[in-house]
């Protein structure tokens, strides 16, 4: 009996020590993280600063106020203003352990003069940390002063720094409702990205801004700032794929739906596939894009895993239109408007009721090779005072845009539609054809675009050649002067 009682108490202390010893690792990589961002800037490399933020979103969840005291005391100088600014934002909570992880931070010898690099880097920690804590307002102060510490650097080495610090400062302000105040603070800064060629910063600054103007309803002056802004090779694929989903709306609302349905759709294939619900909004858009069109997506769309349930209101949708049932598509519209409204397409729904009216007269047309126009209103479900003329107006201008083969006799009020042909023998499969080539070649000419190489690889062979020469020159000299030094003696 006392043996299970040890027992029993040994394994009720197991978990509190793991506990313990779970805060020390959590250091432990972050200083390793800390040492990868000081060789990185030393050696002038971001890719080891890249790698350092990737790393550092994998610890995101064991972020605790005790680690982060413990790795300011380590990165930075005690007393220094960063430091006091940014132990300010930590809670004051859990001593004990905020001593135990003091007390192994003491081993390592914290720096002096820390580099501006690990500084941005404690500012990132400690935003992410009250974000996640869901203390905006706190994280609204130490984004504005992460922001202002950034424009006094101009180093390239902290640009990817900077981009994440950039969403994080734009995020904690929407989270709060407050995106319009840092709108001239985002136009300054990209003008300051601009002037110090950082790309990755135009990049992101610019994606902020469409953002804070889409957040708004302000597509005109969205579009002018991306008609103006440099454009360049993009640098994170990230941020590519949220400019082409910006760019998309814009199209959208411009009427411009050939151009936007290549946007949202290029955009929702470049995704991560970890970013689910940035794609469940690139299809919600791309869907509605498709019925503007006159084309009706295919099921697979609505059945990609972890997307049903998001893109079932749009699938009821796609099925009115697709039937051309006037009645049904209201239905649909009323069921789930609170939805449409959330996702902001609420707008572009009211667009397709002509498209389902025209879906629905092209089903009268294939299935009927003379119809009077009375039956055609009402099998359209036409609801106005005057139907018959309704219904002569629509199908006159479906017959003018070519939606419909067919002839309207007024005299007699019918719609005689002529004979279907064969589609091959027109240009319509050889269109089809040229506009698959057309996608696999972009396709193909993005793959090669993407690819990576080694900086300076086409030089590598002639340092090599030359530190060669040097050496051998190097080992000459040195048994010439040990000659000469023989002869001496």
């Amino acid at each position: 009996m006392t043996q299970d009682v040890e027992m029993k108490e040994q394994q009720q202390q197991q978990p509190s020590n793991s506990s313990t010893s779970s805060s020390p690792s959590t250091l432990h990589h972050l200083k390793e993280i800390a040492s990868l961002i000081e060789t990185g800037a030393y050696a002038k490399e971001s890719r080891r600063i890249v790698k350092a933020v990737r790393l550092t979103m994998t610890k995101r969840k064991k972020l605790k106020a005790p680690v982060l005291s413990a790795f300011l005391n380590f990165a930075l100088s005690p007393g220094s203003e960063p430091f006091n600014r940014l132990i300010s934002y930590l809670p004051k909570e859990d001593e004990q352990e905020m001593e135990v992880d003091t007390a192994t931070s003491v081993t390592q010898s914290p720096a002096k003069h820390p580099i501006p690099e690990l500084e941005i880097y404690c500012y990132l920690l400690i935003l992410i940390f009250l974000i996640d804590q869901k203390k905006y307002n706190e994280a609204k102060a130490c984004s504005s002063a992460s922001i202002a510490r950034l424009k006094n650097l101009n180093r390239r080495t902290v640009d990817v720094l900077a981009s994440r610090l950039y969403s994080y400062y734009s995020l904690s302000y929407e989270l709060t409702g407050d995106l319009a105040e840092i709108r001239g603070n985002l136009l300054a800064l990209h003008r300051i990205a601009t002037l110090r060629h950082d790309e990755l910063g135009q990049e992101t600054l610019l994606n902020l801004l469409l953002r804070n103007y889409l957040h708004y309803n302000l597509y005109d002056q969205a579009e002018k700032l991306r008609s103006k802004a440099p454009r360049f090779e993009a640098h994170s694929n990230q941020q590519f794929c949220r400019y082409l989903f910006y760019l998309g709306k814009i199209r959208t609302i411009q009427l411009e739906y050939t151009d936007a349905k290549e946007s949202l759709l290029q955009a929702a294939r470049k995704a991560p596939a970890a970013a689910l619900g940035f794609r469940v909004q690139c299809n919600k858009w791309a869907v509605i894009v498709r019925l503007l069109l006159g084309e009706i997506p295919e099921r697979t769309v609505f059945m990609q895993k972890g997307m049903e349930n998001a893109l079932r209101p749009y699938f009821e949708l796609t099925n009115a239109v697709r039937i051309g049932d006037l009645e049904l598509f209201k239905s649909v519209a009323e069921k789930f408007s609170s939805t449409f409204n959330a996702d902001r397409t609420h707008n572009l729904i009211v667009r397709l009721r002509h498209n389902v009216i025209r879906t629905g007269l092209r089903n009268i047309s294939i299935s009927y090779s003379r119809i009077s126009l009375a039956d055609v209103a009402k099998k359209l479900r036409l609801d106005s005072p005057n139907p018959v003329a309704d219904a002569e107006s629509i199908v006159s201008k479906a017959i003018r845009d070519g939606a419909i083969d067919a002839t309207l006799d007024h005299a007699n009020g019918w719609m005689v539609s002529k004979e279907t042909g064969d589609i091959y023998s027109t240009n319509e499969p050889q269109i089809a054809f040229n506009s698959r080539i057309t996608f696999c070649l972009n396709m193909h000419n993005e793959a090669v675009r993407a690819l990576r190489f080694p900086p300076n690889s086409h030089k590598e062979k002639e340092s090599a050649e030359k530190r060669r020469e040097r050496q051998q020159q190097e080992q000459e000299l040195a048994k010439h002067i040990a000659e000469e030094d023989d002869d001496e003696f």
